[in-house]
């Protein structure tokens, strides 16, 4: 009982965090600002003229509210950990995986609201089923990457490396279908044994990175579709992958010394 009190004390001290660094008014600008742009270029769309605006809005929101977020996680951490909060907290009678749970809910709470948010500015374009369905993915797609975001500081200990390196794996994460698509092409067909070696390289890194590609896509706003097998694929790869970075993440919070 008194571990979940400290569970849920760090869980509020991180959401209050957000509320006083007025993360949520960047939220209100940022989507405001994304979804006058998507009136505009749509008004400039000759045909399917909905269908492009929601394209852009939706695809304008993702890379905001996981860049955003991971950037939030990453300064709040580091700040923490400048300010001897870390330290502070640790030294209490507190276990490590407490105050890693405690901080992973409290960021959790905050891509809960920003995909609610996502949810209701989304609903001006589709209907609420492809709308919900849109914004659990892209839920699904925070979880990952705020913990990504954790792992990162607790093994780099720098924003500029922490965050170059969520970037990176995102960019990667979102494009392997695109590159594997390019290594099979007969255009590029070799028989030479370093090509055979860069398409298994890429086939093999395909397997571990979680596949993006399949998470929040446009085309169930846009037309409406229905992706009942891609569904189960995002629920089963953010449950293994999120808790591979969080095993990871804990075992690095544990090397660390006071």
């Amino acid at each position: 009982m008194m571990q979940t009190g400290r569970l849920l004390a760090i869980t509020k001290y991180s959401v209050l965090e957000a509320l006083r660094d007025r993360f949520l008014h960047l939220i209100f600008a940022g989507f405001l600002i994304f979804f006058l742009s998507s009136i505009f270029v749509g008004e400039l769309a000759i045909t399917e003229t909905l269908q492009t605006q929601v394209s852009i809005f939706a695809f304008l929101l993702r890379l905001f509210c996981v860049f955003t977020l991971s950037l939030f996680v990453i300064t709040s951490m580091i700040r923490q950990f400048n300010d001897k909060g870390f330290e502070l907290i640790l030294s209490q009678p507190i276990p490590r995986y407490i105050y890693l749970f405690g901080k992973l809910f409290g960021y959790l709470v905050i891509a809960i609201f920003m995909s609610f948010a996502c949810f209701v500015c989304l609903l001006a374009y589709a209907d609420m089923l492809s709308s919900a369905m849109w914004s659990v993915s892209l839920l699904c797609e925070l979880l990952l990457f705020l913990t990504l975001s954790v792992l990162c500081v607790f093994t780099l200990e720098s924003v500029t490396l922490a965050f170059s390196v969520v970037i990176g794996f995102y960019a990667l994460s979102r494009s392997i279908e695109i590159i594997q698509l390019i290594s099979d092409s007969p255009i590029l067909e070799s028989v030479d044994l370093s090509h055979r070696f860069i398409d298994w390289g890429i086939d093999i890194l395909a397997y571990v990175i979680p596949s993006l590609h399949r998470f929040t896509q446009t085309e169930w706003l846009a037309y409406g579709i229905q992706a009942d097998r891609d569904y189960i694929y995002i629920l089963i790869q953010t449950f293994i992958y999120t808790i591979l970075i969080f095993l990871a993440a804990l075992y690095d919070l544990y090397r660390k010394e006071l």
